[in-house]
């Protein structure tokens, strides 16, 4: 089983670099057919005090699972930071905060092409697709009702054929940061969603996409602020292209 990595933890909060491949709910994995654990399945045995912390979530088709105390999800594909409350209070402390837009997450991601643009928001609702059950979209592609979305990016370094973006998603949709960046062109490298037919590059077999940091104030308004490492293929990637894990951030 692939296993997280503690990077902080208190009496309320654990927080964690999830690793690109690892599910978060173990009932995902029935969805797409994979029996290698999911990151619930590890908190059940390292933390099995946090079962009913935050109660249940929906996961689709009338699903629902526990959310052991998970405010936010990432995607399997996608490594670094997710943040577990410890207790009830904590949860709903921090689910406010997510709200309320008060709690910062930086990304980093490869994105096909040049961008032309240097920084930009793209604040687009977010919708599920009209052709694709899998996907979300934006505009006259989205069904349903639309919900607000906004993602800012900042340009890193960028070549022809390929650009690194840091990225400060403002709001938290499913898919908000791959369907934005599609959306002006630029989907991240290796999306097999929303680039299916595009080659991956610089070594990629995964979604190039990294939550490297997490922002907020505790229960005591005091700040806490916590970074995952770059996994070994964004490191070998940057170190491809020239770029410094030091002055890439």
């Amino acid at each position: 089983m692939i296993t997280p990595k503690i990077l902080f933890e208190d009496k309320n909060y654990l927080i964690l670099d999830k690793p690109a491949g690892l599910l978060v709910h173990s009932d995902e994995k029935l969805k797409v057919g994979r029996a290698t654990g999911s990151l619930t399945d590890w908190l059940s045995k390292k933390y099995p005090e946090l079962q009913n912390i935050g109660g249940e979530i929906e996961i689709g088709q009338g699903k629902s699972v526990k959310r052991w105390g998970l405010v936010h999800r990432i995607d399997r594909e996608t490594s670094g930071v997710l943040v577990v409350a410890k207790n009830q209070t904590a949860f709903e402390d921090l689910q406010k905060k997510f709200e309320t837009r008060k709690v910062k997450k930086t990304y980093y991601a490869f994105v096909y092409g040049r961008v032309a643009v240097d920084r930009q928001i793209i604040d687009s609702p977010i919708g599920r697709s009209k052709t694709d059950f899998r996907r979300f979209a934006i505009g006259t592609d989205a069904r349903g009702t639309l919900r607000e979305a906004a993602t800012e990016y900042r340009v890193v370094h960028k070549t022809d054929e390929v650009t690194f973006v840091e990225v400060m998603p403002k709001t938290g949709r499913t898919h908000q940061i791959r369907v934005h960046l599609r959306s002006v062109g630029h989907p991240i490298v290796c999306d097999p969603v929303y680039a299916p037919n595009r080659n991956g590059i610089l070594g990629f077999e995964r979604l190039a996409l990294h939550a490297e940091s997490i922002s907020f104030k505790n229960l005591e308004n005091e700040p806490i602020s916590v970074s995952a490492p770059y996994p070994a293929d964004f490191t070998n990637a940057l170190k491809t292209l020239g770029i410094s894990t030091e002055t890439s951030k």
